[in-house]
């Protein structure tokens, strides 16, 4: 029988705010006489907010009592109640997470959004929230393609790589429509760092409380715009290209069959027009960058798509993409549930093989590590799990997760287990016969997530047999 959760998606960018209400259907696909299979069979958007601009107290401090205010005043003309929300994910980006109290704020906000309504911030999940929400990665699942997203915002350009339907790399560049700010009289108001640098680097006359020529905030623009050509066309690693990497470049050179543009700045390259009169009319240089962006555009390689949403690929990403099911076979005390911002630790692949003792030490060593860098309790620990793994092999490593909980945490708090092979319930039971009594036990499995991500793990839904999962990075001030 299908079960329906109300989603809810949340995003808080450089440039604007908007949100959107989801539908969310999750039934058993099996047949009847078979293992069940809890699946997300059908999304769909239901509600969407007015874009509204990111308030801003300075440049420094997002206006959070404002940002209240948008969420409650949206929620009522949804008309949904947060208790109704069932899952979903407030997201906060570009130059946005990089503000003073941009913690603050989004943790009021998700308290305040649903009980498991998660906050989530930082370049990569955003890259791929925009890639799902966008289309390019179901393109790349229907066409058997490796197909490259790019979203353009205010104030960074998120970058995900997707093959054949999964997520193979991810970037983030300081390129964005909001990088300069200008008054109603044309004169700066705001330049980023990144901003300021590639202006130095380029020799260009735009400063602060100074009105630049069209001349220099046009170069200033196509040295942007040849870098996301480079970046389609995997072209050698420029100095203007190295200068504006956020993070972390991508991690190698993709051939890739299409590209796809995303965020606010692709609907201005696509409604791009060389005879604009009025190139400042939204205080910034968004129209700009959109042109020199279309004007290089017949320098890349590859045919360029524009997503099915482009201003709105990240809030539908966050609404519709955001939330996933576990496997069937799990063990779990639901009293724990739901758990929010549990860091996880994982080994590899040769740690998971290593003899018995080694694998205790590389899993203590990883626990104490994660404990030291927060002030976090609770710790998610996650397994590969080999395939074809038989009785004593889960056995033996039940018993190596259970040594190491012990004298790591103690019987205060609850185990967590988070496998990517679908063995949940046979380690599980193996561990509850190992654990000390009481003490709680969550074994949930065909979850694939990495070392430094954070998980969320919601209340039981399709009568208990799956719990909802969200997997996600917290990272601010990148």
């Amino acid at each position: 029988m299908a079960q329906q959760l109300k989603s809810v998606g949340i995003d808080v960018g450089t440039s604007t705010t908007q949100l959107v209400f989801s539908r969310i259907t999750v039934e058993n696909t099996a047949a009847a006489w078979t293992v069940p299979t809890v699946q997300i069979t059908h999304k769909e958007v239901i509600y969407r907010s007015e874009i509204y601009f990111t308030p801003l107290i300075s440049a420094e401090v997002i206006d959070a009592a404002a940002l209240k205010d948008i969420v409650a005043r949206e929620y009522q003309q949804g008309k949904m109640k947060p208790e109704e929300v069932d899952t979903g994910a407030i997201i906060i980006t570009g130059e946005t997470a990089r503000k003073e109290n941009a913690e603050q704020v989004l943790t009021m906000l998700s308290g305040f959004a649903g009980d498991f309504v998660v906050a989530t911030a930082g370049p990569d999940l955003e890259g791929v929230l925009a890639g799902k929400g966008s289309g390019a990665c179901d393109y790349s699942k229907e066409h058997n393609a490796t197909v490259m997203n790019l979203d353009i915002g205010g104030g960074t350009t998120n970058v995900a790589v997707f093959q054949n339907g999964k997520l193979i790399d991810t970037a983030c560049y300081d390129i964005g429509g909001r990088l300069i700010q200008f008054s109603e009289d044309q004169h700066i108001t705001y330049i980023s760092q990144k901003a300021e640098a590639l202006i130095k680097h380029l020799g260009l006359e735009i400063a602060l409380g100074k009105k630049p020529s069209m001349s220099a905030l046009k170069q200033f623009c196509q040295g942007m715009a040849e870098t996301i050509v480079e970046i389609m066309n995997a072209d050698t690693l420029s100095p203007i290209q190295e200068l504006l990497i956020t993070d972390h470049g991508l991690r190698k050179n993709h051939s890739i069959d299409k590209a796809f543009l995303s965020g606010g700045v692709a609907d201005c390259v696509a409604s791009a027009n060389p005879e604009e009169d009025d190139w400042l009319r939204y205080g910034d240089i968004g129209i700009l960058l959109g042109n020199a962006i279309a004007q290089s555009a017949s320098k890349t390689k590859h045919q360029i798509l524009y997503g099915s949403e482009t201003i709105g690929a990240t809030v539908v990403g966050a609404g519709n993409h955001s939330t996933d099911v576990s496997g069937s076979t799990v063990h779990y005390d639901g009293e724990l549930l739901p758990l929010k911002n549990i860091p996880l630790i994982k080994l590899d692949e040769e740690e998971e093989a290593l003899p018995s003792a080694d694998r205790q030490q590389k899993m203590s060593e990883k626990m104490e590590w994660i404990q030291q860098q927060g002030d976090t309790s609770l710790v998610a620990l996650g397994i590969r799990g080999q395939r074809g793994y038989g009785f004593n092999e889960i056995q033996a490593l039940a018993k190596d997760i259970a040594m190491v909980s012990e004298k790591i945490n103690g019987s205060d708090h609850p185990l967590i287990v988070i496998l990517e092979s679908d063995f949940g319930k046979s380690l599980g039971l193996c561990l509850r016969s190992m654990i000390p009594k009481g003490q709680g036990l969550i074994c949930i499995d065909s979850i694939n997530a990495d070392n430094g991500d954070y998980i969320d793990i919601g209340v039981p839904v399709a009568q208990g047999q799956v719990v909802p999962i969200v997997i996600k990075t917290l990272l601010f001030g990148y």
